[in-house]
């Protein structure tokens, strides 16, 4: 039977935590934004377990506690009690109240969720492996700045993506869309008041449903200080301004592990393309190898027996592309793969005055690989 569990709290970030900390498993989370509701859902509901705020107005924590223990059929209902005081004589004083736990804010939804499966009897849902999310996928990028410009900027630089680009001035404002959007990166001043940038760094991960969002630095080419502590501190990395484009997406990609190969394989009538862009770089290079092996072996596995590769978009045989096709051509056949070349006439005399690809099997189209294979 599914675990009911009751939060009572005025916070709408710390009921939506408790709700978040529990998706991962077979329970119902019922939420109450006030101790007068709260106490209504409680007679009705029976939950299992009540994670109870001590300090919310009208009714606070401890009047909600004295009515669950003087109603007979609430008063075993083991409670947790979440407070913002650390200080020693309020954890004494909750401690005294037979409460079963408690817990001091901030705190991380794996915590909150452990000392509750202490107390009840929490299983795991069956949940779905994540796929890495593509190039391509809509994503959530959130700059923090108190320079309004700097998110529409943003916004206009990344326009030919399908990604969403929010802007907000401040910090808090930034924990708090966080908790409620679906957030993958947030681009960050480093040169936000009262240290704002670092602090929201340290609040994002101090809960389990922002630790995982990828955040990145935003500051002048000349705030080396800044960009230094930035990196110190567990940034993944610093964006510099004016902001190249390139460089940005370049810096998403990086931080969440997008995924790119697509963009260059392909499989077909039991053949793995690999085709090569226009603006062949060492850091598509990287990409290309990256995934190549995995590429070889989905190929084989799928039953196919053959590698073409496209050089049409390539504008010149320069050594990189030689050495990266060499190497693809390598793995291929230790795979038992069969291989051919697709270019054009100038890209095949190019390669035909280099020792190591002149031997390569040539062709002038897809179809004409795939005869030369059979």
């Amino acid at each position: 039977m599914s675990i009911k569990i009751l939060t009572i709290d005025d916070s709408d970030v710390i009921r939506l935590l408790v709700t978040k900390a529990f998706k991962s498993f077979d329970c119902t989370v019922i939420e109450a934004d006030n101790g007068g509701t709260g106490l209504t859902l409680a007679q009705k509901e029976k939950p299992d377990i009540i994670l109870l705020d001590y300090s919310m107005p009208v009714l606070d924590g401890l009047a909600v506690l004295g009515r669950l223990r003087s109603n007979p059929d609430l008063k075993a209902t083991p409670v947790i009690m979440l407070t913002a005081e650390a200080a020693r004589e309020i954890v004494i004083k909750i401690a005294q109240l037979g409460v079963r736990d408690y817990l001091v804010k901030p705190f991380k939804a794996e915590v909150l969720a452990a000392r509750v499966a202490r107390v009840v009897d929490l299983k795991l849902r069956h949940v779905a492996v994540k796929k890495n999310k593509r190039l391509d996928d809509p994503l959530g990028i959130l700059v923090v700045d108190d320079k309004p410009a700097i998110a529409t900027q943003v916004a206009g630089l990344l326009a030919d993506t399908p990604w969403k680009v929010t802007g907000v001035e401040q910090p808090s404002q930034a924990v708090d869309y966080c908790m409620k959007n679906e957030v993958d990166v947030v681009l960050v001043s480093l040169l936000l008041p009262h240290d704002g940038a670092f602090m929201l760094f340290q609040n994002l991960r101090s809960y389990a449903q922002t630790s995982g969002i990828g955040v990145l630095g935003l500051c002048v080419r000349t705030a080396t200080a800044e960009q230094t502590r930035a990196q110190q501190s567990g940034f993944f990395g610093v964006v510099t301004k004016p902001i190249d484009p390139l460089e940005l997406k370049d810096k998403i990609c990086r931080s969440l592990g997008l995924e790119t190969s697509y963009r260059y394989f392909q499989q077909r009538e039991g053949t793995l393309t690999l085709m090569l862009p226009k603006e062949f770089d060492p850091a598509v290079a990287q990409e290309v190898t990256a995934s190549l092996e995995n590429q070889l072996i989905n190929v084989v596995d799928a039953g196919g027996n053959k590698l073409i590769i496209d050089l049409n978009l390539v504008e010149a045989a320069a050594l990189p592309v030689i050495e990266l096709v060499l190497a693809a051509i390598q793995s291929a056949s230790k795979l038992s793969l069969r291989c051919a070349v697709v270019c054009s006439a100038t890209i095949k005399s190019q390669c035909a005055r280099v020792e190591e690809s002149k031997t390569w099997a040539f062709a002038d189209s897809f179809e004409n690989a795939l005869a030369i294979l059979k």
